[in-house]
């Protein structure tokens, strides 16, 4: 009888690209994949290691696996197995952790199932992470995450993803291209681009530090791929966003009306202090261009509260930019100390709860932000592409400038993309809407 195995995966679009495609490559050697909630054989968690509290959340999932699934054989990969393989194999219940690179091999360590007092770790040297590994996930019937690019060659004082998986490296065009169309007979209508850092496609894609392509080549062909209804740029860098890569995006025929463009701060001086490679001024720049060409596309932010050296001045220097910025949503990050960074080292530490208290006001800012965008969309006609889950009697969807919508649940939606005019925003914050065909009222 086959082996059962089951996934758990934390953190970012990439991570479920790549704990698909281990999903994958071990059905294919005659293992059957069960959900997370099931008895297996083998559990694998794949983990992120950007917080302190991604390294909790690990933990608490190998505790779950225990109480519920005491045989199973805990194998531990991801970016927090790669920065701490030692503290995670001590953990009780965890049998194998795997590196950066050996994540992808992981059936080679599965000869022997018996569960020891100590989990067994097979990890390179993170120089040794120099080779690109394709994936891509389905999470549903609608839409797919696509890797096209690994590793990143900054070094920005907070950040251990460097560490955790090695120099920026990209995946050749035609690679990039058949899975796209692979994804595309699947049935899956959206494709979400992702990687460590986008903008730097092109880089190491033939295994060397030149650039044979570049991001603006990538989304070229992309858009000429048959069968695919959607394609999404997930997060990019504000100085990797060119105007040409925005101006494509305004003719494109697949690519949507969305950018989410991290910021981590609206303060030159803690910008600097994080080593980020542009300004507050090229940041107002790319919003305004995408407004000039995209008057409705949905602009996402991450930004990073608490930071070392951040006073209440500077705090605020943040707050009052992104208030005057025309953004449709923010991703708030609490500053987390990491290990062998240079942010950890710095002094003016901000206590805990002011940290609490400027990510509480950003959230805040955040959904006032969305729900202005959101009221300016109402009236228009959109796209919305219907998700596959029935959440409490309802079915939501997205548009494609990313205004999610909802509507009592009926399967017949399931991926179906149909022309609405969104009508009024819920009290959940959702937006309800008339069918433009039908005239059938949601």
């Amino acid at each position: 009888m086959s082996k059962k195995v089951s996934f758990y995966t934390l953190g970012c679009k990439l991570n479920f690209s790549e704990t698909s495609t281990i999903a994958r490559s071990l059905q294919e050697e005659g293992y059957q994949k069960v959900p997370f909630e099931e008895a297996a054989d083998i559990c694998v968690i794949n983990t992120c290691s950007v917080t302190d509290n991604a390294d909790k959340r690990c933990r608490a999932i190998v505790r779950q696996v225990q109480q519920r699934n005491p045989e199973a054989f805990v194998v531990v990969v991801g970016c927090y197995a790669q920065l701490k393989p030692d503290e995670i194999a001590a953990i009780p219940g965890v049998d194998l952790v795997l590196g950066a690179t050996e994540k992808f091999k992981v059936s080679q360590y599965l000869q022997d199932l018996k569960k020891r007092d100590m989990g067994t770790v097979h990890s390179c040297e993170i120089q040794d992470a120099d080779f690109y590994e394709g994936s891509y996930a389905i999470g549903d019937r609608t839409r797919a995450f696509l890797k096209v690019q690994d590793g990143c060659d900054y070094k920005c004082t907070y950040c251990t993803i460097p560490l955790a998986r090695g120099i920026s490296r990209s995946d050749r065009l035609e690679n990039v291209i058949r899975n796209a169309r692979e994804i595309a007979t699947q049935g899956i209508r959206e494709i979400v681009l992702t990687g460590v850092n986008i903008g730097d496609y092109g880089k190491g894609e033939f295994g060397n530090k030149k650039h044979e392509h570049t991001f603006l080549d990538l989304i070229q062909h992309l858009d000429k791929v048959e069968d695919i209804s959607r394609l999404r740029i997930s997060s990019i860098e504000p100085n990797l966003l060119r105007n040409e890569t925005i101006d494509f995006v305004a003719a494109s025929r697949n690519f949507v009306p969305h950018f989410h463009i991290p910021l981590q701060s609206g303060s030159n001086t803690i910008l600097k202090a994080m080593r980020r490679r542009y300004l507050r001024e090229l940041y107002t720049e790319r919003i305004e261009r995408i407004r000039q060409v995209l008057p409705d596309a949905c602009i996402g932010v991450d930004v990073i509260v608490g930071f070392p050296g951040e006073t209440e001045e500077l705090f605020m220097e943040t707050y009052n930019y992104l208030h005057g910025l025309d953004i449709s949503y923010l991703h708030v990050f609490t500053y987390s100390e990491r290990p062998n960074t240079p942010a950890a080292e710095m002094g003016a530490v901000v206590a805990q709860p002011e940290r609490k208290r400027r990510s509480k006001m950003l959230r805040s800012l955040s959904q006032k932000k969305r729900r202005a965008f959101y009221n300016r969309q109402l009236g228009t006609e959109r796209k919305v592409l219907f998700e596959g889950e029935n959440k409490k009697g309802y079915i939501h969807g997205f548009t494609e400038n990313y205004v999610k919508v909802k509507t009592p649940w009926d399967p017949a939606l399931v991926n179906q993309m149909l022309p609405v005019r969104l009508k009024e925003i819920d009290p959940d914050g959702l937006v309800r809407f008339d069918f433009v065909a039908a005239g059938v009222e949601a």
